[in-house]
């Protein structure tokens, strides 16, 4: 089968690779569908991280099942599914507690696995054409037969439900105002969520027109951190209270100007957010960056406003999305009519041209802001 195979920094090919198997009785293989290129990759493509040649990409993935193994007994061939992108047992200490994210079984050594990523366990992307799925009872959502809602479902996958969970960490409740920083995938899902949700006011910040541009068609406040510092016009647009809630959708490469600050966004929500309020993290921080600016940043050590944030009693989530908490009623809402998260996506592509796709959103060219990939 063809498979998007990580060469180097800022290279990735498809290549022909091994077809993938049953490997344990409650195993599952899918044709793929849908995959989608996710901001997270880009820390893989850009060498930001210690994953190595070889690695198949992909851990937003939906498809069709073509093969169970003896074990699995919910799902049946043809079931049409799409997948968190958290691998999960289904039965550890965490799963049973809903964090599917944090799985101890999986994994062995750290707490979670995910399809094609680095340091998340032994299973191979869905930027292919098919793909195993281990505990697939578990893992496996399933959709309404057919291609309705095709680019809406493959959001459930990764960053739907990643900018829920990232409102969700902030203790958001209706009516309430929220600040998101990044406006990429995640960071245009949490405003959305946010105003699905009945937020009073939503400032997304970002630098990209696409993105801003995006953010402003759904409702939201866009502010370009371009033109000044964002927390400031965020005042100025408040009137001098600042947001109830903030959400960092950015991670680790945050940016101040031109240059890579990685503890630029969290400083930022601790200056913007009122006394009392919140600060949810979905946006991803890593224990070791290669790439990073010096040798605290390749450690993984930030230095924070922590006296402030006291101060101020701020409270904070952080974490990977444990995808399985609301991917079934993000579905629904999909079918219902309620949610159409599908308005992100710039660009539908056949899997020979990932290579090209991964470069354009990269260095945000061209309206790349999310990517669907077509085996």
């Amino acid at each position: 089968m063809k498979a998007v195979v990580y060469q180097r920094p800022f290279s990735v090919e498809v290549h022909e690779v091994a077809d993938p198997k049953i490997l344990h009785p409650n195993d599952a293989i899918i044709k793929v569908t849908t995959s989608c290129i996710c901001g997270s990759d880009l820390h893989m493509y850009e060498g930001r991280t210690a994953a190595e040649p070889g690695i198949i990409f992909g851990h937003e993935n939906m498809g069709v099942v073509v093969d169970i193994g003896p074990g699995v007994a919910r799902l049946k061939v043809g079931d049409r599914v799409v997948l968190p992108f958290n691998v999960a047992c289904g039965h550890c200490r965490n799963c049973e507690s809903g964090y599917s994210a944090f799985c101890t079984e999986v994994n062995p050594g750290f707490a979670g696995g995910a399809y094609g990523y680095v340091a998340m366990g032994p299973y191979s992307g869905g930027q292919a054409e098919y793909l195993r799925i281990p505990f697939a009872d578990y893992n496996a959502l399933n959709l309404p037969q057919g291609t309705e809602f095709e680019s809406d479902f493959a959001l459930l996958a990764d960053v739907f439900p990643t900018g829920w969970h990232g409102v969700s960490l902030s203790g958001f409740r209706p009516g309430e105002s929220v600040a998101v920083f990044g406006a990429g995938p995640v960071g245009l899902m949490a405003a959305y969520s946010a105003i699905l949700r009945g937020a009073t006011a939503v400032y997304v910040v970002d630098k990209v027109k696409e993105r801003l541009d995006k953010a402003g068609s759904i409702g939201a406040i866009p502010i370009d951190f371009s033109e000044g510092d964002p927390v400031e016009q965020i005042y100025e647009w408040s009137h001098g209270e600042g947001v109830d809630r903030g959400v960092d959708a950015v991670g680790y490469q945050a940016v101040s100007g031109d240059h890579e600050v990685p503890n630029a966004v969290i400083d930022a929500l601790i200056r913007v957010v009122r006394p009392t309020g919140g600060l949810g993290i979905p946006g991803l921080y890593v224990p070791s960056d290669p790439g990073g600016q010096d040798a605290q940043a390749q450690k993984g050590y930030l230095t924070v406003a922590f006296g402030k944030l006291f101060e101020k009693g701020l409270t904070v989530g952080t974490g990977q999305c444990n995808v399985k908490a609301y991917n079934r009623q993000l579905r629904d809402l999909i079918i219902a009519n309620k949610a159409r998260p599908s308005f992100i996506v710039s660009h539908e592509l056949p899997l020979d041209e990932a290579p090209v796709a991964y470069e354009k959103f990269d260095q945000r060219t061209d309206g790349f802001t999310k990517v669907l990939l077509h085996p």
